[in-house]
């Protein structure tokens, strides 16, 4: 009987020094693995130069009412409109209109005066016209996009055309009275 339980202790230690070894090595294959992977996931994330072009900050002080520029923003062109009394009163005043997309004016801009779009047509991917003086401006007097006929209000938003979507508004944030960061 001695015998029987001297031999159930020297298995009792046998099993739990099997089983820390078990574990340690379980541990370093999993650090080791970590180790290796961690570079191949990490070159997944963005270039500085990317990063870089991920938000922009545009001084918007010098444009006057009436008066819209175009900057590059992603690869992609974003009109900033610095709109009347007039724009921001007929946009708001179309908010009761038939709308393909339905969007009332106020959830598309942070402030009435300025308006911020993605200047990129959601029909077929074209750059509408209506930024430059002198461009055509549709029927809604905001933008036109010759290449099928959608047109724009002064507020972005899809009115006739077979666009299905409105100008896209990128996040943004005024960061002075003057400043604006789009991204």
């Amino acid at each position: 009987m001695a015998d029987e339980v001297q031999a159930s202790d020297a298995d009792g230690e046998e099993s739990s020094r099997r089983d820390f070894l078990y574990l340690a090595t379980l541990a370093a294959g999993a650090g080791l693995g970590g180790a290796f992977v961690w570079p191949l996931i990490d070159s997944m994330n963005p270039a500085a130069d990317v990063l870089a072009l991920s938000s922009i900050e545009v001084d918007i002080g010098s444009i006057v009412a009436g008066q819209g520029i175009t900057v590059k923003w992603r690869g992609k062109p974003v009109f900033i409109r610095h709109r009347t009394a007039g724009e921001i009163q007929q946009a708001r005043a179309d908010d009761a209109a038939e709308l393909p997309d339905r969007q009332a004016d106020a959830d598309r801009v942070e402030r009435p005066e300025w308006l911020i779009l993605v200047g990129v047509c959601t029909h077929l991917g074209c750059i509408p016209l209506g930024q430059k003086t002198g461009d055509p401006k549709g029927e809604f007097g905001g933008w036109f996009c010759p290449c099928h006929g959608s047109h724009y209000d002064t507020s972005g938003r899809i009115r006739k055309g077979p666009a299905p979507e409105n100008l896209a508004v990128p996040h943004y944030t005024f960061l002075a009275d003057g400043i604006v960061r789009i991204g």
